[in-house]
């Protein structure tokens, strides 16, 4: 080959290399873009139960599904609700009962979420008390002084626990959260309301003994509320199906895991936020698992699901309890058809270590 065909070779070579580097650099951003954001936003703080959303983040469960999904830590249902109808976020982790109130408070509002997952079949809310004041049973509060703060979903179903008791009149004590349970370990008030899993290790940090502690869960005591659930914008809902339902797949698969194993999930909280205890948060994980995710309903409903009467009896309990400004379309606030199978959503099927 005579040197001018060689060099109109290397020429050809670099101008194809040159062609392919551009057509790489250009696809880079085509293949980013194909990754669909998710804004997703917690309830609360980066605690036990966070790890139900940490976990397939960090394990890139939520990647293999096309979603770029960035968790952000919360300060309670009702914002959570709010930032999503907002907009501010794509999808959120909220007390089925504070979206009722704003869906049913807010007719006229043009995102009202939508719930698409349920995660704590049964409602956290309980009463505690200390043992020595002899607060045994529901009957006992009437004329007592109950603490929470305005918001707490405890608080907010009251009406709910009184009316299936028989309690009576009471009389309420706001304040912020953590005063909450400082507030009943040096008797101020009587008794409060709160998660189960968050006022029991609360009272315990502050000099309290478990075994000292008497708690009237609310299931327990007639009041089968549906507690947290998966929550979705309805623009994102329309604009992005498939996404949501990818989105559900991936938590599911990260939700078994963290029940098989609950002190290995803890590492992915621990991750996010080191100040954390890793063994209380491990403690708080597992009794949010076994008091309102892993329970009897849910495994009869399915994971995920929701019970037809049983929704409509609560939006009817809600809309009385909240004093809405309008009656709860069940329908509304629920839409089951973004779940993943049934075998994806059987979490329950590991063997949880202790």
């Amino acid at each position: 080959m005579s040197p001018l065909a060689q060099n109109k070779k290397r020429q050809f070579l670099r101008a194809a290399a040159a062609t392919l580097a551009l057509g790489a650099a250009l696809a880079t951003p085509a293949l980013a873009q194909a990754e669909t954001p998710v804004r997703f936003q917690l309830d609360w703080r980066f605690e036990g139960p966070s790890a139900f959303f940490l976990l397939p983040a960090a394990k890139g469960y939520f990647k293999a599904e096309k979603l770029a999904v960035t968790v952000d830590a919360g300060n309670g249902s009702g914002a959570a609700v709010t930032r999503v109808a907002s907009g501010s976020y794509d999808i959120g982790f909220a007390d089925l009962a504070a979206l009722m109130e704003f869906h049913a408070n807010n007719p006229t509002a043009p995102n009202k979420p939508v719930a698409v997952m349920m995660v704590y079949n049964n409602t956290p809310a309980a009463v505690f008390s200390l043992k020595k004041s002899g607060l045994k049973a529901p009957k006992d509060l009437a004329g007592k002084k109950l603490g929470a703060p305005v918001f707490d979903a405890g608080r907010k179903a009251w009406p709910i626990f009184d009316k299936a008791n028989s309690v009576g009149k009471v009389e309420w004590i706001s304040m912020d959260p953590p005063l909450r349970e400082t507030m009943l370990a040096k008797g101020d008030v009587d008794a409060i309301t709160g998660f189960y899993f968050t006022s029991l290790l609360n009272l315990e940090a502050r000099g309290v003994k478990a075994e000292d502690v008497a708690v009237m869960p609310y299931p327990q005591y007639g009041v089968r509320l549906y507690g947290n659930a998966i929550i979705v914008s309805e623009p994102f809902l329309k604009q992005n199906p498939e996404a949501v339902m990818a989105f559900l797949r991936a938590f599911s698969k990260g939700a078994k895991e963290v029940i098989a194993d609950p002190k290995a999930a803890i590492e992915f909280v621990k991750a996010r936020d080191g100040i954390i205890n890793s063994e209380l948060e491990t403690r708080r994980l597992k009794l949010a698992i076994d008091s309102s995710i892993a329970t009897a309903d849910a495994r009869a409903e399915g994971f995920g699901e929701v019970n037809g009467p049983r929704l409509a009896l609560m939006a009817s309990q809600v809309a009385d309890a909240f004093a809405t400004k309008g009656r709860i379309e069940p329908a509304a606030v629920w839409n089951g058809g973004f779940l993943p199978s049934a075998a994806e959503r059987n979490i329950f099927v590991a063997t949880a270590k202790k």
